[in-house]
Parts: structure tokens; C-alpha cells; sequence
């Protein structure tokens, strides 16, 4: 199993968030990925959407499923990766990296919910 980068907060619901200022960058994970195999289509947000902890943001699809990517936080999107449109496997790559979905301008705190690399991991260890 790869190890999870620890910078990152991630959720009970396989999304990963990176904060950087009043931005935060929303991917799904590394087991995420893995279990949904490979990527063949991903439908992301309007870039202005508002978004709330908890709401649909995006579609990922692969050749076995589709799964919907909730919103970790509160804030407006305010950049998608383009570059999903015609290679979703970037997701399968680096999930980490060049496969995250969205970026969003945050309002008001983080929310309590986030879980640590730590947290997250042993999470992952007591579903398995």
C-alpha cells in the first residue's frame, strides 16, 4: 500500500484536500481509485458553484462503477483540471498529483470532520 502524503486532510468518504492560503485542492484517494479501477470519465463542477461539506461535487466513472465525489468544505469552486477531460486515468496515476479534480476559494473554517493521514489510514486498516 502507498504510503498517504501527511500535508493532506482527507475524509470518511475517500476525498483528499490540500489547503494552501483560503484554497483548497479536492482529489480522491489513492484506495479510492483503486477500488473504482480504471477511470473513464469525470464530470466536475461549474467553476462559481457554491458548495457546501457534504454535496455532490463531481462524477468519477470507471469501466465497473461511478461514484460521486462530495465536497470536504465550504467555498466556491474556483478552478477545475481540464486536463480530466481527456485523460480521467490521470486520476489512476497520481491520484496525489496531476489527478486532482477541483479547487475551491474556502469560507469560514475547515470543517471538524477532516481526518489526518493517520486518522484516515487506520480507518482504511479497520474497513479491511
Amino acid at each position: 500500500m502507498n504510503t498517504l502524503p501527511q500535508e493532506l486532510s482527507y475524509t470518511t468518504t475517500h476525498e483528499w484536500v490540500r489547503v494552501e492560503n483560503d484554497t483548497a485542492t479536492i482529489g480522491i484517494t489513492e484506495h479510492a481509485q483503486s477500488l473504482l479501477g480504471d477511470l473513464v470519465f469525470v464530470d466536475l463542477p461549474a467553476v462559481k458553484k457554491a458548495l457546501a461539506v457534504g454535496d455532490d461535487a463531481a462524477v468519477v466513472e470507471s469501466v465497473k462503477a461511478a461514484a460521486d465525489v462530495y465536497s470536504p468544505v465550504d467555498g466556491e469552486v474556483i478552478a477545475v483540471n481540464t486536463a480530466l477531460n481527456d485523460k480521467p486515468e490521470l486520476i489512476n496515476q497520481e491520484p496525489y498529483g496531476a489527478g486532482w479534480l477541483f479547487k475551491v476559494k474556502l469560507v469560514g473554517e475547515l470543517p471538524l470532520s477532516l481526518l489526518s493521514a493517520t486518522d484516515y489510514q487506520a480507518m482504511l486498516n479497520e474497513e479491511e
